[in-house]
């Protein structure tokens, strides 16, 4: 289970990314060109929440089930001397957790904004805030934190 899970988690990562940068250029273009916020922005504003939340429960389970963070656990001094067990340990699942946490809370402010360029900016800072965050603590094949492949085979 831990490995397929390991699996849709990768590749899920990509969905999440591909929301992100759909509801992030559609508020630029929705704020900077005064659009009508659509039911389809509405709709996107809502599933990129949505994949997040899915997101983020198959990483906590993976977390749970890691043998690196039940390593790192056990040998937490130790572990912190070691990027890679740092990463995974502390790094990742925090600033994974603090980006759906701003993804969640701009989605919630912009769906109760009045105008829709209130809307449009709110999630616009909110998204982009947290697909910095993420850009940072994903484990890319060049990060000097730790490189995972960009798609994991089965």
């Amino acid at each position: 289970m831990y490995s397929t899970l390991l699996i849709i988690h990768s590749l899920t990562r990509w969905l999440v990314l591909a929301f992100l940068v759909y509801s992030i250029c559609s508020a630029f273009v929705g704020y900077t060109r005064d659009k009508r916020f659509s039911k389809a922005d509405n709709a996107f504003r809502h599933w990129t929440a949505t994949v997040s939340h899915i997101q983020l429960m198959i990483g906590i389970i993976l977390y749970t089930q890691s043998p690196i963070v039940n390593y790192f656990w056990a040998k937490t001094e130790s572990g912190l001397h070691q990027l890679e067990l740092t990463f995974y340990g502390l790094i990742h699942m925090v600033l994974m957790l603090l980006s759906v946490v701003l993804i969640t809370i701009g989605s919630a402010l912009a769906k109760r904004r009045l105008t829709d360029r209130e809307k449009f900016k709110t999630m616009f800072v909110w998204f982009s805030i947290a697909f910095i965050i993420i850009l940072i603590a994903i484990p890319w094949p060049f990060s000097p934190l730790s490189s995972r492949p960009n798609f994991r085979m089965f």
